[in-house]
This record gives structure tokens, sequence and C-alpha cells, in this order.
């Protein structure tokens, strides 16, 4: 039976929620291959985090527990991963596309001599082929390219956070547990960590309930001054579009698109946004977007919830107000 397999990234018992996306659209992905979906774990005394993988969609989990594997590093996880796949022979292994994610898979691939295709953002079956179909941003996010693997397995992919929905949690569902042992030492780990100063993250764009955005129309860095502030008031982030951020108003780490980030807040709100297509793919899937823009033809317009049509400072100012005025701080 063909298995898609899903990479469960944990840091201290704390799976990252990408992994719980990726279960759920490799759950559809193996029901078009007539397969499994997999869920593949590593780490030390991790034991505790099966319910949960399994409540969250896994048919199947490869468990792989060693000292040497307690927090990641390159060798050592590259070397568990490429010879679970060298052993079970998956059809499909995908990864989040996380900075994690990212330094794993190209390794994996490359020691299992198939292809990898990075930043995925749409995962369907080729009916007739059967051949997983991967798409991406091309040339700067002016295209989308829909890649294959035909003659290599098994077909990989990094997958951006935020693009799938988490599934429905489903509390007491148990499937198969394969435990493997594997030979491992901290010599072959190259480095060993003596301590870890995390960085303090300053944007939390691909998981922020609240997002309150800037474009071209934000006019300058002072516009998203009023923005920031609105944001705080919210308790959300601030995001941007790509013109914004060439245009230096603001830093890359808030950009939201097919060449930024990929949100699904509660509210996003747009303002000074004319809703090009690469920024829409970015934000499409949020629950409500409030959209404020002078231009009545403007294409945000098409997918807001709320359409505003005004200058963006007097409704944004109206706003830090009324939740001023509310009590809000």
């Amino acid at each position: 039976m063909k298995e898609v397999w899903i990479f469960i990234e944990q840091e201290d018992l704390n799976i990252h929620p990408v992994s719980f996306e990726l279960l759920g659209i490799g759950k559809k992905l193996a029901v078009d291959l007539n397969g499994k979906v997999a869920a593949l774990l590593l780490g030390h005394r991790v034991k505790p985090l099966l319910e949960e993988i399994f409540a969250y969609g896994a048919d199947k989990i490869y468990f792989l527990e060693h000292e040497v594997l307690r927090y990641y590093r390159h060798i050592p996880y590259v070397y568990a991963l490429t010879h679970l796949a060298k052993k079970y022979r998956p059809e499909i292994f995908l990864i989040g596309a996380t900075s994690l994610g990212r330094d794993l898979a190209g390794g994996v691939a490359t020691h299992l001599e198939t292809g990898l295709t990075a930043d995925v953002t749409e995962l369907s079956i080729d009916p007739d082929t059967k051949n997983l179909l991967m798409t991406r941003p091309a040339y700067g996010g002016n295209i989308m390219a829909t890649i294959i693997c035909p003659k290599h397995r098994p077909q990989m992919a990094t997958v951006r956070p935020r693009v799938f929905p988490i599934p429905e949690k489903r509390e007491g569902y148990l499937g198969e547990v394969v435990e493997e042992k594997i030979e491992l030492s901290e010599e072959m780990a190259g480095v060993e960590r003596l301590g870890f100063l995390p960085k303090e993250k300053t944007v939390n764009l691909e998981y922020a309930e609240v997002i309150v955005a800037g474009g071209r129309g934000i006019g300058g860095k002072d516009g998203f001054e009023i923005l920031r502030e609105l944001a705080r008031l919210l308790k959300g982030e601030v995001g941007a579009s790509r013109l914004a951020v060439e245009a230096g108003w603001i830093s890359y780490e808030h950009q939201v698109g097919q060449t930024g980030k990929t949100v699904r807040p509660k509210v996003y709100l747009a303002f000074g946004i004319s809703g090009a297509i690469q920024h829409r793919a970015g934000m499409q899937n949020s629950d409500y977007i409030i959209a404020v823009n002078t231009d009545p033809e403007a294409p945000i317009f098409k997918i807001a919830d709320l359409g505003i049509i005004g200058d963006w400072k007097e409704v944004a100012l109206a706003l830090i107000k009324a939740l001023k005025d509310r009590g809000a701080s």
C-alpha cells in the first residue's frame, strides 16, 4: 500500500502546527492513492506525542527514539530519515517549509537521489498518472509552476505553513505504531549544542489571529506607524504587500503573499492594498477580510467580506479612537 509520509517537527515535546496541516492534506492525498498517511516522529523521550499525532489524522506512525536525536542536528536527522525511507519506500514525503524543514529536506532528498520541490502552496494527485502535482510560485511570484517527479521516489516537497488548514482533532483515534531502532553516535553529529539562545521572534504573521496590513496606498513609513498602533490595540500583527516592502517602508518579515508569508487569521484588515493576485494568494483564506481603498474597482474588494471605499488613514484613526474609548490598551 502506498504511503504519504509527514515529518513531525517538534521541539521540547511541542509539535509545530505545520505538521498537523500536513497530516490534513496528506490524508487527502493518501485517499486519492488508495493508501495511508504515515507520520515520522524522531526525538528522545517523545512517546507522549503519539496520541496527539493520531488525533490529527495519522494512520500510522514510524517512531524512532535516540538520545542523539534529542534536538535537531542535520546529519543524524538526515541519516535516520534516509534509513527509514530506504527501508519502507514511501510514495510521497512532505516536510514543513520552516527553517528546520528547509535545512532537513535538502539533505534527505540528496541521499535518496530524488527531486525536491521547495515552498509548495498547492498539492494534488494527477488522476491519470497518480503523480504528485506540486505547485509553487516562480519568477518572483509572477507565475505559478506545477512540478512533477515522475521517475524517482519518494516525491518530496517542503510545504509552506498556513497554506492548508489544520484538520479537526479526533480524540481517542489510534493507529499502527512502527518502532524503529538505529545506531547513532554523538561523533557522527559533527556538532554539539552547548547552549541555546532563542532569537526573539518579533513577527508571528503565520499564526496571528488578527493582521493589520498596508500596501502602496499607505504612502510611506509613517503610515505603518499608525497601522502598528492599530495592530497593538487589536493584539495582532502588522502585514504588508510586496510593493510596500520593496519601497523600504517595512521589513520583508512582514510581507504577505506568494513571495512572502501565507496567513489564515480570523480577521485581515487591508489598508491601501489593491489586491494583486500575488498578495491575494497569501491571505485569501482569512476568516474575515476587511478592505479599505479609495479605488472602488480594486481587486481586493472581490474577496473582501467588508469593503470600505475611502481614505485609509481616516478609517484607521477612527478605529484606534474607538478602541481606546472602549478601554483597549
